[in-house]
């Protein structure tokens, strides 16, 4: 069973929500909170696995309460949750450590395969979606990044760098073996030690490390 808690202010949304994966087998609907206040607490009473999260609260927003869940010892996955696609409160919120985002019209089919994709540790964000959050900030912050990044990538080995670029364009851990002629175990392998000399917690944050360079590893080992 996985177990979601819904945090968003508007009431009408949370029940819209409930409504749509309140008869789904595999999920359940284990609490709900208006603000960002409290929800770590509520995250350890109710032991939730996935968290949907809104980025617009009126004490703490979903970007501050998303940081306060990263830092529990085994966090639940959480997908934020926003009305625009291309918003650069996304950008900060998977850089705090989300899994994805969701555009509140989703539909109920891609909502439940969501839930239960990121739950399985697959983000819910295509590289396509990515490219035009990075594009929205520009300027000497984005210039600062993209060294930040490229600096990150020369601590990777020439395998690992292959598969976090590939990882960056969306692909599954089995698309990524067959491209890169390597087992399924490998690449599972690599993306482990990805994320500890990156110190990042998802595969996300992957992504947006690569888009952050160049997508290509520029300056990393070839």
């Amino acid at each position: 069973m996985i177990r979601v808690l819904l945090v968003d202010d508007e009431w009408l949304v949370r029940a819209g929500i409930r409504t749509m994966i309140g008869g789904e087998p595999d999920i359940e609907v284990v609490g709900e909170a208006a603000d960002g206040a409290g929800v770590v607490d509520l995250v350890l009473e109710t032991n939730a696995d996935v968290v949907l999260m809104d980025l617009r609260m009126p004490q703490v927003n979903g970007i501050d309460a998303t940081l306060a869940i990263r830092d529990l010892p085994d966090p639940p996955h959480v997908v934020v949750l926003t009305t625009f696609d291309a918003d650069d409160l996304v950008v900060r919120a998977l850089r705090a450590g989300a899994s994805g985002f969701l555009v509140k019209d989703t539909p109920p089919g891609d909502l439940v395969a969501a839930i239960r994709a990121v739950h399985a540790g697959d983000p819910i964000l295509s590289p396509a979606v990515t490219r035009r959050l990075i594009d929205r900030v520009t300027g000497p912050e984005r210039d600062d990044r993209t060294s930040a990044a490229r600096g990150q990538l020369k601590k990777l080995t020439a395998g690992e760098l292959r598969v976090a670029t590939a990882l960056a364009q969306g692909l599954s851990n089995a698309d990524i073996a067959r491209e890169l002629f390597v087992t399924v175990a490998t690449v599972k392998s690599h993306i482990s030690h990805i994320l500890d000399k990156l110190n990042l917690t998802n595969r996300v944050q992957i992504a947006l490390v690569v888009h952050d360079a160049g997508r290509d590893g520029t300056d990393a080992p070839a």
